[in-house]
């Protein structure tokens, strides 16, 4: 994705070009004072930020981060004590802790404050500031300010840069504060609480040309009057409540490089207005509740990268016009509801690396025109009905990282060409494949993901299957595998990759114990989520399970396990979901195991399990607990006392 907006760090060098005017003469008396009172409202500085800031010191020549200007008679114009510094060999990234003192309001003469990145700097900012007139540059960002924007800002008219971001400022923007900033050039208020509808006002912020307001809380629509803003180059809204349409005006933005509305319950269709976005580049509208057709105009944005539109409700076609943004990367158009046919002239987007069209209703062929597309990384057709049968004989022609067919209607056999492919990704589930799982599968070595759920895969696990050093997520569930399980434990690491993070083998016929050693094979070390259910396993829970340190999903349903359940299994302390129901377990519950921290599904429901419930924090139903009918205490009923 594209990156944020973010402040360009201009003060250190602003500091710099300032102190070739430095004053040789005192510091004068007020700035002194207003600077000291700053000081005092400082309870904590541990690397020494403000250190040089000594009475018996001049603070124009002495005091590290001011700098003072001739031409104004010796007076502090700069202020800039920002807790991250970089130089030519260094980044010097700390903290100072206090509140903002009113006294800064009597440096009447600064033109630049940058106390941002201090990440400890509390309470509100002072109205007083809104007396810094000749104020240009002010960074207050990445602290833990409360409170509102100061209704005082409005007087702050010369201001070209505005940073309050990442705080926890709260209450609306002042409408006269934005009509004030006709020379501000660069507006961030993101990551706060922000609230209320965007001003109007905005419209008159003429000089603008980044504007950061994701992630708050702003509500209404996006003014008309946002069109006004005619060299807006960065463009965020995301990650709010805003609603209503897209507005029209928005296409007269002809500088905009990046537009992200994301994140937000837009509604309504894309104006074809946006066809006048002639330098757009990165243009986000994933996460809305957008509907219509795409305009045939969206295939007049001739610098566009990426367009990411997934997670709305679009319908109809997709606009052949698409055809004609070659410099397109990547389409992120997943979860909507097109429908039609992959235009042919998707084949001309030469530079495009990601196509993802997954989870819509988009009808086959695959236009073969695609296999022009050589610098194609990742291709997501995934849950649309496609009803391919088998994958197109010209896919072997894609130098594919990633493919994903899950529900396209495949029928078959694997195509062996995947043997000689280098798929990291590979994700064929919930197709009618069928046949033994071949031998050549171990030649994938670049695979890191492989899932074939939900087919028709018969045989065991090839021993050869060892040999993927790499893979690191396997889903084989609901097929008809059958042989043990050792082939998969055992598999070979290529470190420092190649250790599982999730193994579903659900709903197989896997037999033989799960060996006792699991826990301790090094594929196993990192594991998060192990899936062995409705297998006929049969054997006892493994005590080496307890040292999966990272374990946090742990599904044993009906595997035929007798035996009890190890006290040690409660030293895998990450263990959010224990699922042991349906097999033939018995003795009592370990309390360790009921009382882990972050436990929130338990279910050992359908066991012969007796004795009473530990006592534990964790709110689980009497369902986890049902059809052990020696188990008592809460929440079954209590425990008769002989």
């Amino acid at each position: 994705m594209a990156t944020r907006i973010h402040k360009t760090p201009l003060s250190l060098l602003l500091l710099l070009a300032f102190s070739s005017h430095l004053q040789s003469q005192a510091c004068h008396e007020q700035d002194r004072e207003a600077l000291l009172g700053f000081k005092r409202a400082i309870t904590s500085d541990p690397s020494g930020l403000l250190r040089s800031w000594t009475r018996s010191s001049d603070c124009c020549s002495a005091w590290e981060g001011v700098a003072c200007d001739t031409a104004s008679g010796g007076r502090v114009v700069n202020v800039s004590r920002s807790g991250l510094v970089s130089g030519n060999d260094f980044i010097l990234d700390t903290y100072m802790s206090g509140n903002l003192s009113p006294t800064l309001s009597n440096l009447t003469f600064l033109k630049i404050l940058d106390l941002s990145n201090l990440k400890e700097m509390r309470g509100q900012i002072p109205h007083e500031f809104g007396k810094l007139s000749h104020l240009t540059y002010l960074f207050l960002d990445s602290n833990k300010l409360t409170g509102t924007i100061p209704v005082s800002f409005r007087y702050l008219t010369r201001l070209k840069k505005l940073y309050l971001s990442d705080n926890r400022l709260s209450g609306v923007v002042p409408s006269p504060v934005l009509s004030s900033f006709s020379s501000l050039s660069e507006l961030g208020f993101s990551g706060n609480n922000l609230s209320g509808s965007i001003p109007s006002s905005i419209g008159k912020m003429v000089s603008l040309t980044k504007l950061d307001l994701h992630e708050n809380n702003f509500s209404g629509t996006i003014p008309e009057s946002i069109g006004k803003l005619k060299v807006l180059e960065y463009l965020d809204l995301s990650e709010n409540q805003i609603f209503g349409n897209i507005p029209k005006s928005i296409g007269g933005l002809s500088e905009l490089v990046l537009l992200y509305l994301n994140s937000n319950r837009l509604t309504g269709s894309v104006p074809s207005s946006v066809s006048g976005l002639s330098s757009l580049q990165f243009f986000r509208l994933s996460e809305n509740k957008l509907t219509g057709t795409l305009p045939p105009s969206i295939g007049l944005l001739p610098k566009i990268q990426r367009l990411i539109f997934e997670n709305n409700l679009f319908t109809g076609k997709l606009p052949a016009t698409i055809g004609h943004l070659t410099t397109l990367t990547d389409i992120f158009f997943s979860n909507n509801r097109f429908s039609g046919k992959i235009p042919p002239s998707f084949g001309n987007l030469l530079n495009l690396q990601t196509l993802d069209l997954s989870r819509n209703r988009l009808s086959g062929p695959i236009p073969p025109q695609l296999s022009k597309l050589q610098n194609l990384q990742s291709l997501d057709l995934s849950s649309n009905p496609l009803r391919l049968v088998s994958i197109p004989n010209w896919f072997p022609k894609l130098k594919l990282f990633r493919l994903l067919l899950a529900k396209t209607g495949l029928k078959g056999n694997l195509p062996s060409w995947l043997s000689s492919s280098s798929i990291s990704t590979l994700d064929l589930s919930s197709n009618g494949l069928k046949g033994k799982l071949p031998t050549w599968i171990a030649n994938m070595t670049n695979l890191s993901f492989l899932n074939l759920s939900n087919n028709g895969f018969f045989s065991s696990v090839p021993e050869e299957f060892k040999n993927l050093s790499l893979l690191m997520d396997l889903d084989l569930h609901s097929n008809k595998l059958s042989g043990n399980l050792d082939t998969i434990f055992s598999k070979n690491v290529h470190e420092p990759l190649g250790h599982f993070n999730s193994i579903d083998l659900s709903n197989n016929m896997f037999t033989g114990s799960i060996d006792e050693d699991v826990g301790e094979k090094s594929v196993m070390a990192s594991i998060v989520s192990l899936v062995l259910s409705h297998n006929p396993l049969g054997g006892s829970i493994p005590k080496s399970l307890g040292k999966l340190s990272g374990l946090k999903v742990l599904k044993l349903r009906g595997n035929g396990l007798s035996g009890t359940i190890p006290m040690e299994l409660g030293n895998a302390k990450e263990l959010e979901i224990i699922v042991l129901s349906d097999n033939n377990l018995s003795g009592e519950i370990p309390e360790k195991l009921l009382n882990l921290e972050g436990l929130r599904e338990f279910d050992v429901s359908g066991n012969r399990l007796s004795g009473k419930i530990p006592p534990h924090k964790a709110i689980i139903p009497v369902s986890g607990f049902m059809g052990n009918p020696g188990l008592c205490g809460s929440p079954l009923p209590p425990c008769k006392h002989s």
